[in-house]
C-alpha cells in the first residue's frame, strides 16, 4: 500500500497528490483504501460538497461518520438527515463516553469552556477528540474538509498528511486549496442540501455553545471559541504540527 513507501518516496508521491484535483484526489483515495477509508462530516458546507462528490464517484457505496458531542445545534441534525435522505449514505454516529461527560460537568459545570483554555480542550477532548479516536481505529485513512483558508492554524495544511495522532494513518484532505466561495459555487451550481445555520452568518459551525454568528469584516471562524486568540482555537481533532506532508 502507498502508506508504506519508504520515506525517500513519499516526497515526490506529495507533489503527484498536490497537483490533483479535489475529484481526482478522491478517486484515487478510494481506489487506493477501498473500504478502509472514511468521510468525518461535520456537516458544514465542505461535508456538503466532499458527500455529494464521492456520491457521483461511488453512489452510496463509501462510509461517513461524524461525532455527536450532545451540545450540537438542531440545524446539524436537519442537515444529517437531508444528507442521508438525498445520498442513501448511512451516517456512522459516535458519541461522547457518558461516565466521563457526567464526572467533567459534576466537576467543572456545564459551562466549563468559558473558564479557561485548558478546561475547553478538556471538554473538547472528552466530547470530540475521544470519539474521534474510536471512530478512526480500525482505518487506513480519513477524509477531512480542511481548508488553509479557515484559521491560521490549517495555513500549512496539505492535500494529504501522514496523521501522527492516530497511528500514522493518512489525512487527505481534497478541499485544503478551496476557497469559501468555491465551496458555494459548488454548492449552488448542484443544489445541494447544507446546514441552514450557514444563512444566518454562521461560516463555521461547531458546538452550540461556543459558535456565535461573525460580523461582517470578520475571518470565517472568528465565531468558534470567540473568547480566545486565533492560535488556540483548535478542538484537538486537527492539531497543527499532528501531521506531516507525505
Amino acid at each position: 500500500m502507498f502508506y508504506n513507501l519508504a520515506r525517500d518516496d513519499w516526497g515526490t508521491k506529495s507533489v503527484e497528490l498536490e497537483r490533483l484535483s479535489a475529484e481526482e484526489l478522491l478517486e484515487w483515495a478510494f481506489q487506493t483504501f477501498q473500504d478502509g477509508i472514511a468521510f468525518a462530516s461535520s456537516f458544514q458546507a465542505e461535508s456538503s460538497v466532499l458527500i455529494d462528490m464521492a456520491h457521483r464517484l461511488r453512489g452510496s457505496d463509501f462510509r461517513v461518520f461524524t461525532l455527536d458531542t450532545g451540545r450540537l445545534n438542531q440545524e446539524t441534525y436537519d442537515c444529517m438527515d437531508a444528507i442521508r435522505q438525498r445520498y442513501g449514505v448511512a451516517v456512522e454516529v459516535y458519541f461522547p463516553d457518558a461516565l466521563k461527560v457526567q464526572e467533567m460537568v459534576r466537576t467543572h459545570g456545564l459551562n466549563l469552556f468559558y473558564s479557561s483554555v485548558e478546561l475547553r480542550k478538556l471538554c473538547c477532548a472528552i466530547r470530540k477528540v475521544e470519539p474521534l479516536n474510536r471512530a478512526l481505529r480500525d482505518l487506513k485513512a480519513w477524509i477531512t474538509g480542511l481548508r488553509r483558508e479557515q484559521a491560521v492554524t490549517r495555513a500549512a495544511a496539505r492535500k494529504v498528511e501522514l496523521d501522527k495522532d492516530h497511528g500514522g494513518i493518512l489525512k487527505i484532505n481534497p478541499l485544503i486549496d478551496w476557497s469559501y466561495d468555491q465551496v458555494w459555487d459548488y454548492i449552488r451550481e448542484h443544489n445541494l442540501p447544507y446546514n441552514r445555520l450557514h444563512d444566518q452568518s454562521y461560516p463555521s459551525i461547531g458546538c452550540a455553545p461556543c459558535t456565535r454568528a461573525v460580523k461582517p469584516g470578520e475571518n470565517l471562524r472568528a465565531g468558534r471559541w470567540w473568547w480566545e486568540k486565533p492560535e488556540t482555537k483548535e478542538c484537538g481533532l486537527h492539531m497543527r504540527g499532528a501531521g506531516e506532508g507525505i
